[in-house]
């Protein structure tokens, strides 16, 4: 199969590029379930951008850098930043349905989030990502220059020798896929090829993150020889909802700006019912996230609890059915009445603000390679991310790839050797995939969590050692199955977020550590690069 661009990842990212190049080029976009399936369906709060007059480009940049503790590259923060208004307008082109607000100057309701000075989100109520996914979506399977392969998973890039004048010895000419279905590895050749995978969430044991979010983009740019950076900042989001049978579901940071205070529960006794955040960060609950996450672990642990509550029932339920439908009808599927009584909720990993290093077109080291969305760290999010401007970032960087892939002298696309599995068997037992799993998330979750020590990021580095030895042998002796594939890219990002904690010898955004609790005078980056062996 052939085509001038294969987009890896089928989100708010790698949607926009392909929307943006298929009027003159033909587009394959690869996605590993259905297209619902990923994180930006799951995005509830909205996207950051600057549309009042009472709002500024450099308000918006200011609040960025100062929830990214020093380490955003104010360049990529301010490009991106003052595109905001023509990404917002590209989207209600496409039809998505902001909620409106009349008595708003842009005509639509803008709400507040943790770090921001200024209301500047955008949302259509509490289920934003679900509305521009279902819009694009219903493009994207409607264009004729666009190929979708659903329930196919990438397995890995392939390269060949540069073409004169770039300056990597190596470039990118495809991907070998997997059709879920009938176990069939697929060779896709394309001019330029677009990692939009997302993030890699599923590494831990808790996460808001679907099933999805394996770090398959970064994993195999890491082994094409791509460099990787500040993958030690791993966003927890504070509120996940805490329920036995409720998996992963996000209570949005907008509860908390729309007036939602975080309190003690019943069982922390005489102090049930306290309003506790005030004492952790004079912005009480709009802080940003890293603090908001960190206080709730502090106290979760400090009292021995199971969760805290989130209580915004003081609201009328005519406002909460109005801004917060999703999230008032699936707590009743709980039983939690949220007009009558709290939220409880705790942490989880949300949010890779590290990934493969691009510049603001998209471009990663290996020509005709791109990775946009959360695969990539252009700089933005430098040591935590500041609310919802992660969809922004898709929004922008898709277009920013797509308009760079268009000004390129179109590539020939080579024919490529099949995928060859003539030496290998099917396995015998999946349960070794299934434990090898289970280990990783459990320890990274334990080992590399919200609060660290150099002794367990040691401990968790040794663990996987030994798991990736397991896997690589694995890999090499039987036919590949998705979980075998997604473990095998989870395994390679625990150790690119381990081996980046232990290089940060001091505390910074979302990385604490209790070996190295101050912040040093100078904010750099840590960038790894792969060994040849790697590449």
């Amino acid at each position: 199969m052939k085509f001038d661009v294969v987009i890896i990842g089928a989100g708010l990212a790698g949607l926009s590029v392909a929307l943006h190049l298929a009027r003159d080029h033909q587009v394959a976009v690869i996605c590993k379930r259905e297209l619902p399936d990923g994180a930006s369906n799951w995005a509830q709060g909205g996207i950051a951008a600057v549309l009042d007059s009472g709002d500024s480009i450099d308000e918006h940049v200011a609040d960025t850098l100062e929830a990214g503790a020093g380490l955003c590259d104010e360049t990529a923060t301010r490009h991106i930043v003052s595109q905001g208004r023509a990404a917002i307008d590209w989207l209600i082109e496409q039809g998505v349905p902001f909620t409106p607000d009349a008595t708003a100057e842009f005509g639509y309701h803008l709400t507040r989030e943790g770090g921001h000075t200024q209301r500047r989100i955008i949302h259509a109520a509490d289920a934003t990502g679900r509305a521009v996914q279902e819009t694009l979506e219903e493009r994207v399977r409607s264009h004729p220059n666009i190929t979708l392969l659903e329930r196919h998973i990438a397995v890995d890039l392939i390269t060949s020798a540069a073409l004169p004048g770039e300056s990597h010895a190596r470039r990118c000419v495809g991907v070998y896929v997997q059709d879920v279905a009938s176990g069939q590895v697929l060779t896709i050749a394309a001019g330029n090829t677009v990692l939009a995978t997302g993030g890699a969430g599923k590494v831990y044991l808790y996460t808001t993150n679907p099933d999805t979010a394996t770090g398959d983009g970064i994993a195999m740019a890491w082994r094409a020889g791509c460099r990787v950076a500040n993958m030690e900042f791993i966003q927890f989001h504070p509120t996940c909802l805490y329920h036995p049978y409720a998996k992963s579901f996000l209570i949005s940071e907008a509860v908390r700006g729309e007036g939602g205070v975080l309190k003690l529960p019943e069982s922390a006794g005489p102090a049930a019912g306290m309003r506790f955040m005030p004492g952790h960060d004079r912005r009480g609950e709009l802080a940003p996230r890293d603090i908001v996450a960190r206080a709730i672990d502090y106290e979760i642990k400090k009292r021995g609890l199971d969760h805290v509550d989130l209580d915004i029932s003081h609201q009328s339920p005519e406002f909460l059915r109005e801004h917060f439908p999703n999230i008032l009808a699936r707590c009743l599927e709980f039983g939690i009445d949220i007009t009558k009584q709290p939220i409880p909720v705790v942490p989880a990993a949300h949010y890779t603000c590290g990934g493969v290093v691009t510049d603001v077109a998209g471009r990663t080291d290996l020509p005709g390679l791109y990775a946009v969305g959360e695969t990539a760290c252009t700089g933005l999010h430098g040591a935590n991310r500041l609310a919802s401007n992660s969809l922004l970032e898709c929004v922008v960087l898709g277009r920013g790839a797509a308009q760079h892939i268009a000004a390129q002298p179109r590539t020939s696309i080579p024919s490529l050797p099949q995928w060859d599995e003539s030496r290998v068997t099917d396995a015998d037992e999946e349960v070794v995939i299934a434990q090898n799993w289970d280990e990783l998330r459990r320890f990274m979750w334990n080992f590399v969590g919200i609060v660290r020590t150099t002794k367990r990021l040691k401990r968790a580095r040794e663990r996987i050692r030994l798991l990736k030895a397991e896997i690589d042998e694995y890999y090499s002796n039987f036919r590949i199955t998705p979980d075998l594939l997604e473990l095998r890219n989870l395994v390679v990002v625990a150790s690119l977020i381990v081996d980046s904690a232990l290089l940060r010898n001091e505390s910074r955004g979302l990385h604490y550590s209790l070996d190295h609790c101050d912040t040093l005078p100078k904010a750099l980056p840590t960038v790894l690069t792969p060994a040849p062996r790697e590449a």
